[in-house]
């Protein structure tokens, strides 16, 4: 609203499961269950906005102060000092690790280089300092990408003109996901993992870069709109090798978790920015064209029944 949105409609829907009730998240409660213990939000720019999210509403309790940024401020930590808790956002669009060659704005000067076979050292050498991870992948998977294993290239994703290998998004996808799954069920810290499902976008009449927007101003109703192919793929994958993982996890005494925001997102098209993702878009000029953010989630929007959800599984953990 501060950038300059009109509507306010979407701050009133609320998600809301069919046989219970799920309670609000409270602030109060998490932040002394959380006293001495440390929480990591790990994945791209989704993850960045939970965590957000997350701060917003701990800060009717608590504001916490930023401790460290990188040089991007993509990861960030923050320390409640009253409780001694700390949160983080560690930015790694892939989970495993990858060349990325692109602006601010996204714009790629060439293909991304990523490698099957090695997890993102950025958030796996902190993972022993985490009591409670939330992990999540998808949309980068999509981008054109060159795929390495073993010192190999083994084809790609989108590269027409190179006398490579088509693999498909979906191969990379599955070989990351059980690279992290059997990372964290095998390892000796037994931090509690909550991995969450891919968010899908909403964009109507084009996409990120070819004028796609998402003007919609009240939630669809249940069967009014089916999630895409590529999604249900992603989304697909991410059961498969949860459930592989859940039950490596379950014989080593690692807590596996799955926040499935995937169905609840579809039915928000009316959460995003769109083009009030900038301060006041048409200020200056209103037929300059806007790009329109129909990925991430206004604050507060949608993104907060994330948090009701994840404080529900803490409770029953």
């Amino acid at each position: 609203m501060r950038n300059g949105r009109p509507d306010s409609g979407y701050l009133h829907w609320r998600w809301s499961p069919q046989d219970c009730e799920l309670p609000r998240f409270d602030p109060r409660i998490f932040l002394d269950m959380m006293r001495d213990k440390s929480w990591a939000f790990i994945g791209d720019s989704i993850s960045r906005n939970h965590v957000q999210s997350l701060l917003c509403i701990l800060y009717q309790v608590e504001e916490a102060v930023e401790v460290y940024h990188d040089e991007a401020y993509r990861s960030k930590r923050w320390h409640f000092a009253t409780h001694n808790f700390t949160l983080s956002v560690i930015w790694t669009p892939f989970l495993i690790e990858a060349d990325v060659f692109e602006d601010s704005n996204g714009v790629s000067s060439s293909e991304i280089q990523l490698h099957l076979d090695k997890l993102d050292v950025l958030w796996m050498e902190q993972y022993k300092s985490f009591d409670y991870a939330v992990i999540a992948g998808g949309k980068w998977f999509l981008k054109t990408a060159i795929y390495h294993e073993n010192g190999t290239v083994l084809g790609c994703h989108y590269c027409p003109g190179r006398n490579l290998t088509e693999l498909g998004f979906d191969y990379a996808y599955r070989k990351a996901l059980r690279l992290i799954f059997n990372f964290v069920t095998e390892s000796q810290h037994r931090a509690m993992v909550i991995f969450r499902t891919i968010t899908p976008d909403h964009f109507e009449n084009g996409q990120w870069f070819s004028g796609g927007t998402c003007n919609r101003t009240v939630p669809f109703k249940e069967g009014e709109i089916e999630m895409n192919d590529v999604d249900r793929i992603m989304r697909n994958i991410e059961l498969e090798e949860f459930d592989r993982g859940r039950g490596t996890g379950s014989k080593n005494g690692v807590v596996l978790k799955l926040l499935d925001t995937t169905r609840l997102a579809l039915l928000r098209p009316d959460g995003h920015p769109g083009p009030y993702r900038q301060f006041q878009p048409s200020a200056k000029d209103k037929n300059t064209p806007v790009q329109n953010d129909c990925l991430h989630w206004c604050l507060p929007g949608p993104i907060d029944s994330w948090n009701d959800l994840m404080m529900q599984m803490l409770a029953a953990a």
